[in-house]
């Protein structure tokens, strides 16, 4: 398997070098030459699979021959040691809950995957990685867990002051070792604006190696892929319409990849908050990146979302093709605690907002389409969002194991304004570059 830049093409690397690069010195994003297509044999076989082995037979088809076969399970067996689970809430609606890991959003996958790819392959190397990691809530966390007391590799994590929860300010500011977080006094943008300018703009002269843990790190998209092909087979339903709460759209793009691959999914749902700018390109035709709002589903807050580039390659930058099989819905906040409330009055399941974004995605996508039934994704336990969630429901939300650690400690981060040349200074300071 070859991976090349989607912005231009003749540049092919290895799994193993896009992974490193994180992206091209042109802010280019690596893809598979090929989406990798999935034997007939594979599909008669998946409802009888458990997930790891899912995620092995097509982990296998993105990773070659550059990771063993005995090391690419032990490398799923590690990552994925949580359930991933697929809930009824009507005859027509199903729920994918990937909130089951360590800190409890679907992070988990693609961090805890990409950690373990990460360590394979510095096991040859003696040259110390840092991993720069912008977050507008779940994914710093779930990056510093799953690369925490890792030898050989620093973490980074820049996430814009003011604009995340408590519990995930927490989650990846009070663990120190090898993991550093960064307050930036802007918005989510700002620090994936930094974090893109330091691959482009850094020269490390040799002294370190310098990749991203975003989703623009092709380690991280792949798994995300795995659970859709779970969540196929363990769902109840006719035509499988799949609805996806969509921030910087890794997500659905990796949902998007597993289509791809032959899994039978009939549409997809972009569902977002009120920045919406790809619901806006789907229905008009006109792509315009603008200044994030910052929302209750923080964690979708995101005004220029880095992997719609690739969304756009998979269907051949041809909008017809993406409308065909892609629609979009956006919904503001007031809407938003308005579904929390009535779906849990209506079926006694508790939403967090992302989910109740894709929730009322999908509800909008079958009362237009009678006859259809479909799954939505709930990428963040609703724990973790009880500020917003518990006055709508009236419950107090029981914490779980796997958050209870993360509403303590003492929070460690080093305040910087929002730019690139104090993420530079700081970072030349530290190494010596």
């Amino acid at each position: 398997m070859r991976y090349c830049n989607i912005r231009d093409r003749s540049i092919r690397v290895t799994f193993r070098e896009a992974v490193s690069l994180g992206i091209s010195s042109d802010m280019g994003l690596f893809m598979p030459e090929a989406i990798p297509v999935m034997e007939p044999d594979f599909f008669r076989r998946l409802p009888g699979m458990t997930f790891r082995e899912i995620a092995f037979e097509v982990g296998a088809k993105y990773t070659g021959e550059e990771i063993p076969a005995e090391k690419l399970m032990t490398i799923c067996e590690e990552a994925f040691n949580f359930p991933v689970r697929v809930v009824r809430i009507s005859d027509r609606k199903y729920v994918l809950e990937l909130f089951h890991g360590p800190t409890a959003a679907f992070k988990d996958f693609g961090a805890r995957f990409m950690a373990q790819c990460f360590r394979y392959f510095s096991e040859s190397d003696d040259l110390k990685t840092v991993v720069l990691v912008a977050t507008s809530g779940d994914t710093g966390g779930a990056i510093a867990n799953s690369f925490w007391g890792m030898e050989g590799i620093d973490v980074i994590i820049l996430y814009p002051s003011g604009k995340v929860s408590q519990l995930q300010e927490n989650q990846m500011t009070t663990l120190g070792q090898n993991i550093t977080a960064l307050e930036i006094e802007g918005t989510f943008d700002d620090c994936q604006s930094m974090v893109k300018s330091a691959f482009t703009r850094m020269e490390t002269h040799g002294i370190i190696r310098l990749t991203s843990a975003n989703s623009i790190n092709i380690a991280r998209l792949i798994p995300q892929s795995f659970y859709y092909y779970f969540a196929v087979c363990h769902a109840d339903v006719g035509d499988k319409v799949i609805s996806v709460p969509s921030g910087n759209f890794g997500n659905l793009t990796a949902a998007v990849m597993a289509w791809k691959t032959g899994l039978r999914i009939e549409h997809f749902v972009a569902s977002t908050n009120i920045n919406n700018v790809v619901p806006e390109y789907l229905r008009t035709g006109l792509y315009i990146p603008a200044a994030s709002v910052q929302t209750i589903a923080n964690a979708m807050d995101v005004g220029n979302p880095s992997n719609f580039e690739r969304l756009l390659d998979i269907f051949d930058n041809d909008r017809n093709k993406m409308t065909a099989m892609v629609s979009g819905s956006w919904f503001d906040d007031d809407q938003i605690r308005q579904h929390i409330r009535e779906e849990y009055q209506r079926s006694g399941y508790t939403l967090d907002p992302h989910g109740a974004i894709a929730s009322m995605g999908l509800d909008r996508y079958l009362d237009e389409h009678p006859g259809t039934s479909g799954i939505f994704v709930e990428t963040a336990h609703p724990a973790k969002f009880s500020d917003t969630v518990e006055p709508l429901t009236g419950n107090a939300l029981p914490v779980p194991a796997n958050l209870s650690g993360s509403r303590t400690g003492n929070k460690e981060a080093l305040i910087m304004k929002p730019e690139y040349k104090y993420l530079e200074e700081y970072l030349r300071n530290r190494y010596s570059l």
